[in-house]
């Protein structure tokens, strides 16, 4: 039985008649052609279907498209369009943080969770922050000094 369900989406009004059991990834990539959110795993573990509700990291494949309604969901798409994103692109380029890309989406979403929260974390916070979000290329080495990169360069946008 498909059911209206309205929130706010990368800023703006959202409606999707759906089931409201159906996970919120699918719904994203394909009702929305939303696909900057990736499918990894399917069980939330590899963090590529990452997505920011009401701004905290979530695991889209993991929630049905009922748990949304009301709430306030970003995905890379709505988030590449700020400054913090344009930082956190520049950062990851300049540290080699990206090979592949598939994980850089839940990557650069989880890096703006955690420095949300923790403008200046330390490589400790780093690390716990993008924990749940597998790279499989790149290593995290360079994607724990881009995110401490863009908490120095970004000094005040946090």
């Amino acid at each position: 039985m498909e059911t209206e369900v309205r929130f706010t989406l990368n800023g703006k009004p959202a409606e999707v008649l759906a089931d409201p059991l159906r996970r919120l990834i699918d719904v994203l990539r394909d009702d929305l052609g939303l696909t900057g959110t990736k499918e990894g795993c399917g069980e939330g573990e590899c963090g590529a279907c990452s997505v920011l509700v009401d701004g905290r990291l979530v695991n889209s494949c993991l929630v049905p498209l009922a748990a949304v309604a009301g709430r306030d969901i970003v995905t890379i798409e709505g988030f590449r369009k700020t400054s913090r994103f344009v930082l956190l692109k520049e950062c990851f380029a300049d540290e080699g943080a990206v090979q592949c890309g598939f994980c850089t989406p839940g990557m650069v979403l989880a890096a703006q969770a955690l420095l949300s929260s923790n403008p200046h974390p330390d490589e400790k916070a780093v690390r716990e922050g993008i924990s749940g979000n597998l790279c499989r290329c790149t290593g995290y080495s360079s994607i724990i000094a881009a995110v401490l990169a863009a908490s120095k360069r970004g000094e005040g946008l946090w």
